[in-house]
């Protein structure tokens, strides 16, 4: 895959996902990391970075801005389907490497302690 284009998908995702919140970036960070990963066949890479794309591209078959709830759901749909068949390569590390990013990004609150 072209360098350049998936660090144009980096930026992009990147800023998605800040803006997104933790819960909603997890599968697309998920996603990305999958497609990062050197066992990832390069037909599955090819249908990840499409949708990935398609989730951060100003394109969109269904608006959310015309249809505020509607025009969320074929994102969903695609990025629910995207990891459920992409969830063989799902690996512990990049389930680590996720969840660290995430914990960069937004921070937990501490444990506040009550005595």
């Amino acid at each position: 895959m072209n360098t350049d284009k998936l660090l144009l998908m980096k930026d992009a995702l990147g800023r998605w996902c800040r803006m997104a919140g933790r819960a909603t970036s997890r599968p697309v960070l998920v996603m990305w990391y999958v497609l990062q990963s050197p066992e990832t066949p390069r037909s599955d890479k090819a249908a990840i970075f499409t949708s990935l794309a398609y989730l951060v591209l100003p394109i969109d078959i269904l608006s959310a801005r015309r249809l505020p709830f509607i025009g969320w759901l074929d994102e969903v749909v695609a990025l629910s389907t995207l990891v459920n068949r992409m969830s063989k390569h799902i690996t512990p590390e990049i389930e680590a490497t996720v969840e660290a990013r995430l914990d960069s990004w937004f921070p937990r609150p501490a444990d506040i302690s009550t005595d």
